[in-house]
């Protein structure tokens, strides 16, 4: 009976891992079923974006709705580009995006580096108040910050939308810091035992280390500047120096909307973003995945 419970329990067990393997497949089946799906459901408003980019006007409101445009109108591009100053449109976007990502990473990096490597009287109440700044709304500070650049006589320039984020900001502070907190201390100590200062620990040490955390930062805040349309339309009055989510709106009348061509500038102004984003995604993923690290 020994021997026949013995050849029998291996049986038993093989059963289970079968079971247990067929069950595994089933989940990872139903959870790949449910990413597709998401998937799918996110790219049919871009392939709605690049099927109406290359359609006629009078295609673009059939009931029911066509998905392959025919016949493909690739002047809708060229069309789009000279309807309004979309060059003009695109330097003065690069010139604040371009301006706005330095003052990021300059300030966002500073201050993160003083809140994760220097000891100080007041440093964790500080950061904690900083963070609580997260939880104001936007629309909170709208008005006094719109007070306070019409006094400086700021209004109708590039200004408020480059200065402000030379003073950092409180999300990429807390991201680009919880990255600092990962990188070993004792590099610091080695530096300043050879005379290095707290300035030279930031730029030879940290900085050089910092490379995911910086890319992290150049795509949130290109991201956020060249998409940016509430601050441009608060502050930019002259049509010369409207950004391209201002003069996307310029396609739009007062009876009717030039959709096709408000489609394929829409697509123009996204490559960059996208472009920028392929490039860096090794980068950025690093970064992110190095933030959520506990020190």
């Amino acid at each position: 009976m020994a021997a026949v419970e013995q050849r029998l329990q291996p049986v038993k067990s093989t059963k289970t891992s079968i079971s247990l393997g067929q069950r595994r497949t089933v989940t990872n089946g139903f959870v790949h079923l449910l990413l597709w799906a998401g998937v799918v459901l996110m790219f049919i408003p871009l392939a709605w974006t690049v099927s109406t980019s290359l359609k006629p006007l009078s295609d673009i409101y059939l009931f029911p709705p066509k998905w392959w445009p025919d016949p493909f109108r690739w002047e809708n591009y060229q069309e789009a580009v000279t309807t309004i100053p979309f060059l003009r449109y695109t330097w003065n976007t690069s010139v604040i995006t371009g301006l706005s990502i330095l003052g990021k990473v300059i300030s966002v990096t500073l201050v993160a580096f003083a809140f994760s490597r220097l000891q100080w009287w007041g440093r964790d109440t500080l950061f904690l108040v900083m963070l609580a700044t997260l939880m104001l709304p936007p629309q909170v500070t709208l008005i006094p910050q719109f007070i306070l650049f019409k006094e400086l006589k700021w209004i109708d320039t590039y200004l408020p939308l480059i200065v402000p984020d030379f003073f950092g900001g409180p999300f990429l502070t807390f991201l680009v810091r919880q990255f600092f907190l990962t990188l070993p201390r004792e590099l610091d100590d080695a530096a300043r035992i050879d005379g290095c200062s707290s300035f030279g620990v930031y730029w030879r040490i940290i900085m050089p280390l910092a490379k995911p955390a910086v890319v992290m930062v150049i795509i949130f805040a290109f991201n956020g500047n060249w998409n940016e349309f509430l601050l441009p339309l608060i502050y930019i009055f002259s049509q010369d120096k409207f950004t391209l989510a201002l003069g996307l709106r310029m396609f739009q009348g007062e009876s009717s909307t030039s959709m096709h061509l408000l489609m394929a500038a829409s697509l123009l102004t996204m490559l960059p973003v996208l472009l920028l984003f392929f490039l860096t995604q090794r980068y950025f993923i690093q970064g992110i995945v190095f933030t959520g690290v506990k020190a």
